[in-house]
Parts: structure tokens; sequence; C-alpha cells
């Protein structure tokens, strides 16, 4: 009996094709991998701008770990998009507890070596536990709030996810590392609010959030340092030079840059010495310098796309749980872009916080790669 081609089955040489339309393996939101890879490369090429006069014998030392770190991170994105996002329900406890052991740790070292620490040195690289709290938190705050199929948080369920939240947020605090601890609030906010609570609820948690700040201040659990850098920002006056000298350059380097830039490896700020640590701190700054206001801008564009398609994804969940996971994830990357880049722009206090994707880092690579798979993982199963 002889087949006809139209009534030949597709054969496997192109990949899922044989797969139903709601088979997780058709449904990658491509757009939003597309920015994803896109950032990430752009973050590449800047890390290398800033840091190649840093190191003489190596000007590649940075950018090759980043490069190494975007691999890694690579693969456990596609690791965390092959399992249902269902499958960390179970599991979202015992990493939330692990976290919490890990920044009790950390702390616990560092009041023994009399200094501060944040993150643990496993000689290749430098694991942060505040940065795995992130991720652990919102999960964790997601599964717990998902669990009451309501349109409203009560107040029990408040007081319940306040304390998921709080619990890293202070121990991150008095590592100390405030910048972390504010991107952790943002993504309860945003959960919170997706999640129907109430405006004085939010309110409140942002009072109990600044109360803890306050006290981690009065209590001299915040170096002095930590202090300066807001008083930098309200009166920079008022202050030493040396705490306000590595933003005022980053301003500089950034209103330098003019509409479209000095170009690539032109910068004069970019690649001297005169903004430490800017490949981890200050890359936009760099962008600014080298790619002008027409990159600054392309650059946040792409940053927005992503936005907008993890909200679209929210939408699109099929349950509750993928909503909230999708609305922590929006809420943490739109705090994290804004401080970094209002730091830059001398509009917020220098925190160390780093641009997604585009920063120098491993530990801040990884999380953002788990967390957009998560994200996929929510879309890829939406007609499940």
């Amino acid at each position: 009996m002889t087949t006809s081609f139209l009534s030949r089955k597709p054969d496997s040489g192109l990949g899922n094709i044989n797969a139903r339309p709601s088979h997780p393996g058709r449904n990658i939101d491509w757009v939003l991998m597309t920015a994803q890879f896109v950032l990430t490369i752009a973050g590449g090429f800047i890390v290398f701008s800033a840091s190649r006069t840093r190191v003489a014998d190596d000007p590649y030392a940075f950018a090759t770990r980043q490069v190494v770190f975007a691999i890694v991170a690579t693969v456990v994105m596609f690791v965390v998009m092959a399992v249902d996002y269902e499958w960390w329900k179970d599991r979202a406890r015992t990493l939330y507890i692990f976290t919490l052991l890990l920044l009790a740790v950390l702390f616990a070292l560092g009041l023994a070596t009399g200094r501060d620490m944040i993150s643990f040195d496993l000689g290749p690289f430098n694991m942060q536990p505040a940065e795995l709290a992130k991720f652990t938190t919102l999960l964790m705050l997601a599964v717990y709030l998902a669990e009451e199929d309501t349109d409203t948080v009560s107040y029990p369920r408040f007081l319940g996810g306040l304390i998921i939240v709080g619990a890293p947020s202070v121990l991150v605090i008095i590592q100390p590392d405030l910048g972390s601890a504010s991107v952790i609030v943002s993504l309860a906010m945003g959960i919170l609010l997706v999640a129907g609570a109430k405006i004085r609820y939010i309110l409140l948690i942002s009072l109990l959030a600044l109360t803890t700040v306050a006290a981690a201040f009065i209590g001299n659990l915040v170096d002095r340092y930590q202090i300066t850098r807001i008083e930098a920002l309200i009166n920079p006056q008022g202050v030493d030079s040396d705490f306000t000298y590595q933003a005022e350059n980053a301003k500089r380097a950034f209103g330098t840059g003019g509409i479209w830039g000095k170009g690539w490896l032109q910068g004069p700020l970019t690649n001297g010495r005169d903004i430490p640590v800017m490949w981890a701190d200050f890359p936009f700054a760099a962008v600014g310098e080298q790619f002008g206001f027409a990159g600054s801008v392309a650059l946040l564009a792409v940053i927005a796309v992503a936005l907008v398609r993890i909200w679209r994804i929210a939408h699109l969940s099929r349950d509750l749980l993928g909503t909230y996971i999708c609305a922590g994830v929006f809420t943490m990357l739109l705090w994290q872009v804004f401080q970094n880049v209002g730091m830059t722009l001398g509009i917020m206090p220098v925190t160390g916080l780093p641009l997604p994707f585009i920063s120098y880092g491993g530990s801040g690579l990884l999380v953002y790669f788990a967390l957009f798979g998560l994200v996929q993982s929510v879309h890829m199963r939406r007609m499940a």
C-alpha cells in the first residue's frame, strides 16, 4: 500500500514537530529567551570593556569567567524549564530552610572572623546565599499564597507571608546587604499585590522593612559605610569625597557619552581606574559612555520587552502558582534595574546591587537564569 505525500506523517527531522500543540517543548517563549540572551551577550561585551585594563597580564580574565558563568547558567535554566513548575511545590520548604541555614552560617562566620561576609569563598567562585534567597523566597511565598485559592489575601495568610519574607530579609540586612534585602521585599510586594492583598497590608510590610533597617543601623549591625552611602545621596557635600568619588565618576561617564557614545572600548572613564569594580556595580555607566543615550535606551528597551513578556505569561498561566511566580520575577527584575540604573544616575543610594544579565557575577547570573527558567516553565505548560 502506498502513502501519498499529503497523507504522510511528518518525520522527526524537525525536532518536536510530531508533538501535540500543548506539548511543553512547543511552547517556549522565544521572544523572552531572545531578549534574555541579547542582554547576556551585551553584558559580556560590557564586562570586557570595563575590566580589560584592570588585570595587566590577562585582559580577558573577567570576561572569560562571565562566559563560563553564562554557559553554566544556561544549563541550569534548561533544567528548570524541563521540569513542571508544580514539581517545586513539595520542595519549596526544604530549599527555603536550606537558604536560611546558609544565611545564618554566613552571619556566624562573620561574627567569628570579625568582618562582614556576604559570600562563601569556594575557590574558583564565590557563592552568595542572598542571591539564592531571591529564588527560594519567591518560590516559598508563591507556593504558600497559592494554597489559598481566593481573590484576596486573608490577614492570617498575610502574616504567614510576612514571616516567610521577613526571616531571609533580616539575615541579609545584617550581612549587611541592603540591596539584596530590598529585592526580596520588592518581590514580596509584587506577589502580594497580584494575590489581592489590601493596600494597608502592603504599607505594613513597607513600614516593617524600614523599621528593620533602622533597627539594624541603631544596633550597629550595619557598618558605618552603609549609612554614609545614604547620607551621600541626601547631602553629598556633607560626607567625605571618597564616598562620592565612584558615584560622581559614574554619572560623569554616563553624561559624557552624548547621543551616540564614544564607541566600544573608547571610553576613558570606562577603561580607566576612576570607577572601581565598574563591571559589577556600574555597568550602565559604561553603556552610557561607550554607546551613549541611544545605546542606553536600546538596552532598557530589551529589558522592557522581557518585562512585558513576563507580565503576559503571568496572565496566561494555568493556575495561581504560575501567576505568582511571574509576578515575583517581574517586580524583582523591575526593582533591581531601577535601583542599579538609579544609583548610576545619582537618584538612588549606592548599594552594590548588580544590573541583571549585564553585571559581572556568577551567583546573580545563575539565579536570574533559573528564575527565567521558572517563567518559561509556566508558559510552556499553560495549556496542560
